[in-house]
């Protein structure tokens, strides 16, 4: 038996102990930017169903309630501005504007909310 090798009995197990909080907050990092991507995507669609809502629909309030029904987003945190309306040809113009809730445990509290932007753009009918 070679002198020294009970010493290092247990050293991957420190190892390992030292480095597993390093590893969970990795993966809730991951995890969170999953969450702001996947917000992401539904910003986008929320503005092109705005935008066609806006094209087609004269009330002010269609762009609104179109991004508010079009996607699985928080209403509060949701704003609509709608610019360009007019006759038949032109373009309308649809700026939907976000606020992802950072809430993954941990890394939530290091960053703060996400500002996330689409823009759509559609000819009026």
């Amino acid at each position: 038996m070679r002198a020294g090798a009970g010493r290092d009995r247990g050293q991957s197990s420190v190892e390992v102990a030292l480095l597993l909080p390093f590893l969970a907050l990795l993966l809730l990092a991951v995890i969170q930017v999953g969450l702001v991507v996947r917000d992401q995507g539904l910003v986008v669609h929320a503005a092109r169903e705005a935008a066609r809502a806006a094209a087609v629909d004269t009330p002010a309030s269609a762009a609104r309630d179109a991004a508010t029904s079009a996607a699985d987003l928080s209403p509060a945190r949701l704003s609509v501005e709608v610019s360009g309306r007019g006759e038949a040809g032109s373009r309308v113009e649809v700026v939907v504007r976000y606020r992802s809730p950072t809430s993954v445990p941990l890394v939530g509290r290091l960053v703060g909310d996400a500002a996330l932007m689409a823009r759509a753009t559609m000819r009026v009918e």
